[in-house]
């Protein structure tokens, strides 16, 4: 893999699943070493996700007091558990994809909230896919009865996302956010609910620009990050419109891409 000198990066950011995250949803030793030497040199490190604030936490806790959470999607900034940025799902658009949803039994139907997610009693069975990415769940028998503000609504099919759940909310896309962010799933969101969106505030709060940016991602909610990053890394398992996105590609995600990448970043910041 050729790669350009990195020396103008003072920022890292990384989707999780399929990018930092290996296939049994772990973050390596190494990356936690190469963090280390990033922080020495003055690099802020992102972690960019569609999972609960709270879930990639857990995944990274022991530099938790030392980085940036681009949770639910971009809906929610954090630092420290000071939230930085939120954006709530449209409340008079509720109703109506969740009418849609509940017509359809083979969806399973997660509703973000920035403490918990929510999901139905009736598919108690679903929990154990929910979990690895929502460390704190709780059931209601109605999904309008939602006790808290939603971020975010996400939907999951077992069989694929782009050919069981994309065709059936894509009506939606002229007043909601819909992105599918994964093979097995589907968000939906504010418009303006995205990592790009996110990204941007956070490099505008801090001061830093696109061309000291780097962002690895793997999937189509990667995209818009891609867009405020003069460096975007696709792995080598990506989407195909990521890898056709990116400026570079790197290993999978098996294969320590992401590691890869920073340890040639920190020998041009040596």
């Amino acid at each position: 893999m050729n790669f350009p000198d990195f020396s103008s990066i003072k920022m890292v950011v990384s989707d999780m699943d399929g990018t930092l995250l290996n296939s049994e949803h772990q973050v390596s030793d190494q990356f936690f070493e190469l963090f280390e030497e990033l922080k020495s040199r003055g690099v802020l490190f992102v972690a960019a996700s569609g999972r609960q604030y709270d879930s990639i936490v857990e995944k990274l806790q022991p530099i938790f007091d030392h980085i940036y959470f681009i949770a639910e999607n971009g809906g929610m900034i954090k630092k420290n558990d000071q939230e930085l940025l939120s954006i709530a799902f449209p409340k008079e658009l509720v109703a109506e994809p969740i009418e849609l949803l509940e017509r359809h039994t083979d969806i399973n139907t997660v509703l973000c909230t920035r403490k918990s997610a929510y999901i139905r009693s009736d598919q108690k069975h679903f929990k154990k896919f929910v979990d690895e990415y929502y460390t704190s769940t709780n059931y209601i028998d109605n999904l309008m009865d939602c006790p808290e503000e939603i971020i975010k609504i996400a939907l999951y099919h077992a069989d694929g996302s782009e050919k069981n759940i994309y065709p059936k909310v894509k009506q939606f896309e002229n007043r909601l956010q819909v992105k599918i962010s994964g093979p097995n799933w589907v968000d939906l969101s504010h418009l303006n609910c995205n990592k790009g969106y996110a990204l941007q505030k956070l490099q505008e709060h801090l001061g830093i620009s696109k061309e000291q940016t780097m962002v690895f991602g793997d999937y189509n909610n990667d995209l818009e990050m891609f867009e405020q990053a003069r460096y975007s890394i696709a792995m080598e398992n990506s989407h195909p419109n990521v890898l056709k996105a990116a400026t570079h590609q790197t290993s999978s995600n098996n294969n320590f891409g992401v590691e890869k990448v920073l340890e040639k970043l920190i020998r041009d910041l040596s």
